[in-house]
């Protein structure tokens, strides 16, 4: 399928596709409470989109909005939270930045070393700790296979855009590996069209490589290690309103150079035909340079260890896990307001239990986690999920949990806007499903309601704790409720597949009454797939309803409506060719008030697999 996804509403049909990221365990889908989508390799391929986002934004309950293109300040948001409120994992490698207001620099994380995406909509805390309040999305390296499998793929598209991956993987014995390099250059566009910024063409180079290798000790004993890089030089448009700063704006090449890695190393054993544990040891580091009026430096950097068991009797499955998180975070500037270094850490430990059943109709999952935080102490959330299948094909499901995401390093800490008293942030929410799957037909919908409390939100002006000499700071002055109701369906017509998703939403903010800002409050997804003779054919389109730019709703972004058509086809035995049209009818909108979006666009790319 051309934009193929697979969603928890498979239930009993899709049993043979499994879930880890729900409850850190594989699972079928069929037996996972949770709304899940899982992205599969073929729909990334055929996909051609420019980025992680752009493949995301065709998921149910995902938005993202990005300051321009490629490798410019991308936020995902899912649910309608912040992108600071889903959870980014790589391979188990927690993705965060304790920059700013924190979470995952997406517009770091490479689109081409990925094989799949698991997508799970709802606060997870319960599993993961600090920063799955609106969800977790996990993301996977390719690894190896049976088979020696090399791969070349050249593309080339409009704005000079080229790509070039390389790679191979296979199986040698007991040993097992996958290898990839990318690269990938776009002259680009004007991504700020507007009289006080540079009218030069905004572009990007980007490079990424990885490797994955496995070793199986025995049949029950492996060893995987894991390693990602990522390098993104986006040129950006910094602006000023006046004097010489102003002609400087206008004829400087802004640049923000963002680094981004993962390692680990994972210990997986069958001890029993009950009993599994797996023990992993990870690292993640995002840096980030800025090139701007100043030059400055932020780097981030995770280190994990990870204990997590699982014991099964029949139906029944109990999970225990301990887990130590450490963050590192600092700063160089050669600002006169920053001292020339800001270094700052903290760690967390995490206690988890877990308890699943699934009888013939009754599907039961319950969580629970104690976090010891060194700079805020204890705290503990819960979930509690149920599903029941009042036919084979009709599910019914409900759950409750708890969230919660601690402050960064730089709100707390930071000389100028840190407010060292800044307290963790905290989620509660329920949620109602029902799911029907049959054959080629499948129809979902979900209620949700998310209250997050004590939400953290910069504040301009001197008040609220703010430093004498800062023009704002962090307070914890916010409450936003998320809720809303997601609909998705598929239906296939022989060779011709449709899709669609509808997510009616309203995050607002609880204590203003005005909705988030650069949230729709109707979003929606359609697409098919169809073959013609040796091609197939495939094409989607993004709808969205207006948006405010600004927390007041001043600033209107217009609703708009984006169309993508693709076609594939296998030349030969080794050779696969891929055209892709991004905004196919040439729409004009922005997803950020004065930065714009790209016109229609053309990718020819060429793969050799033998």
């Amino acid at each position: 399928m051309a934009l193929s996804v697979v969603t928890a509403s498979h239930a009993q049909s899709q049993l043979k596709e499994t879930v880890v990221t729900a409850t850190r365990s594989a699972k079928p889908v069929g037996d996972v409470v949770s709304d899940v989508t899982i992205i599969d390799k073929e729909m990334i391929e055929r996909s051609g989109a420019a980025g992680l986002a752009d493949v995301l934004a065709r998921v149910p309950g995902v938005e993202f909005y990005r300051n321009g293109g490629v490798g410019n300040q991308t936020d995902v948001l899912l649910r309608g939270g912040d992108s600071k409120h889903t959870m980014v994992l790589v391979d188990g490698v927690r993705v965060d930045s304790q920059s700013t207001s924190g979470g995952a620099t997406w517009s770091s994380i490479p689109l081409s070393q990925i094989d799949h995406i698991e997508v799970v909509r709802g606060p997870s805390s319960a599993v993961y700790g600090s920063g799955a309040v609106a969800g977790v999305i996990q993301i996977f390296t390719k690894k190896g296979g049976e088979v020696f499998s090399p791969s070349i793929s050249y593309g080339y598209g409009t704005f000079n855009t080229q790509k070039l991956d390389i790679a191979m993987s296979g199986m040698a014995g007991q040993f097992d590996y996958s290898l990839g390099v990318s690269g990938a250059s776009s002259d680009g566009f004007n991504v700020r069209p507007i009289s006080l910024a540079n009218p030069d063409a905004d572009g990007y180079l980007s490079n990424s490589a990885n490797i994955r290798l496995g070793l199986n000790i025995t049949p029950s004993q492996r060893l995987e290690v894991t390693a990602l890089q990522s390098r993104m030089d986006a040129q950006i448009d910094g602006t000023s309103t006046t004097g010489a700063a102003l002609t400087a704006s206008r004829t400087k090449d802004y640049r923000a150079v963002n680094t981004f890695e993962t390692q680990s190393l994972q210990w997986m054993s069958q001890w029993t035909g009950n009993y599994n544990s797996r023990v992993s040891l990870s690292h993640g580091v995002d840096n980030g340079l800025s090139l701007q009026a100043t030059e400055s430096t932020t780097h981030t950097a995770i280190d994990s260890l990870l204990w997590f068991n699982e014991y099964k009797v029949g139906n029944q499955s109990f999970t225990a896990g301990m887990e130590q998180r450490d963050d590192a975070f600092q700063i160089a500037s050669p600002s006169a307001t920053l001292p020339a270094y800001f270094n700052k850490s903290k760690s967390q430990t995490g206690t988890s239990l877990g308890f699943a059943w699934s009888g013939e109709a009754h599907t039961v999952q319950l969580s629970a986690r104690s976090d010891a935080d060194s700079e805020f102490g204890s705290k503990t959330t819960t979930s509690a999920a149920y599903a029941y299948a009042i036919t084979p094909q009709w599910r019914v499901s409900g759950s409750s949990s708890t969230s919660f995401r601690v402050p960064t390093l730089y709100q707390r800490f930071h000389p100028t806007y840190g407010v060292a008293t800044l307290a963790p942030e905290s989620g509660r929410s329920v949620e109602l499903g029902l799911k029907y799957a049959q054959a080629t037909q499948e129809f979902g919908v979900v209620v949700y309601r998310n209250t997050v409390t004590d939400l953290l939100t910069f504040v301009s002006g001197t008040g609220s704790g703010c430093r004498v000499t800062a023009s704002g700071c962090y307070s914890n002055v916010g409450e936003a409720v998320y809720r809303g109701v997601t609909i998705s369906a598929r239906q296939d017509f022989g060779e011709v597949g449709t899709w669609a998703s509808l997510d009616l939403q309203d995050p607002r903010d609880a204590v203003t009454g005005k909705l988030l800002a650069r949230r729709a409050t109707h979003h929606a997804t359609l697409g098919l797939d169809t073959r013609a003779g040796a091609w197939t054919w495939g094409a989607d389109m993004v709808l969205s309803s207006l948006r405010y730019d600004d927390a007041a709703n001043n600033t209107v972004l217009p609703a708009y409506v984006v169309l993508n058509v693709s076609a594939h086809r296998r030349i030969g035995k080794d050779w696969t060719a891929l055209i892709r049209v991004e905004n196919a009818t040439d729409a004009s909108y922005q997803l950020a008030k004065d930065y714009a979006t790209s016109t229609r666009t053309l990718y020819v790319g060429l793969k050799w697999a033998p």
